[in-house]
């Protein structure tokens, strides 16, 4: 049997059944006992846990990077969609000014066409009341022919 006194105390002292004496030990006996296969399993556990924390960074690193490219796609999304509407309200205002100035010319011609009918109405009128006075002054004429050659008055 073996009796161990105070650990606290710089000297133990070991009674053996054989013996039945005491021994002294020395104060300087290490507490523990470094056991190698104690130290690779400490070791191996601390690598291990080392590696669940890489682990986990690296999974919070993935997420990130991939909440950054979400983030990045909804920007880019969010920003042709901008250029989309700009474009369609620009095209919308270059169409309704397209139709204006179309409307503008379409007005110009339709007056130039009016001006050139109403221009050859007068034309045709002023032609038409001279030939009426031509044909007034050419019928009143042969009518005083005609007078005159019923009344026997021959012009000479």
């Amino acid at each position: 049997m073996v009796t161990t006194l105070s650990r606290s105390q710089q000297s133990r002292k070991v009674v053996s059944k054989d013996m039945k004496q005491m021994v002294e030990l020395p104060s300087e006996i290490p507490e523990e006992v470094r056991d190698p296969l104690a130290e690779l399993m400490s070791q191996s556990q601390a690598a291990y846990t080392s590696y669940l924390q890489a682990q986990r960074k690296v999974a919070a690193a993935y997420r990130e990077r991939q909440h950054q490219g979400e983030k990045s796609y909804k920007e880019i999304e969010e920003h042709a969609a901008k250029i989309c509407t700009e474009a369609m309200e620009k095209a919308a205002r270059a169409l309704e000014k397209a139709e204006q100035e179309a409307e503008e010319a379409y007005k110009k011609v339709k007056m130039g066409a009016k001006q050139v009918y109403q221009n050859n109405v007068n034309e045709a009128l002023r032609v038409r009341k001279e030939t009426i006075e031509q044909a007034w002054e050419e019928t009143k004429r042969n009518s005083e022919s005609v007078w005159n050659v019923f009344q026997g008055k021959i012009e000479k």
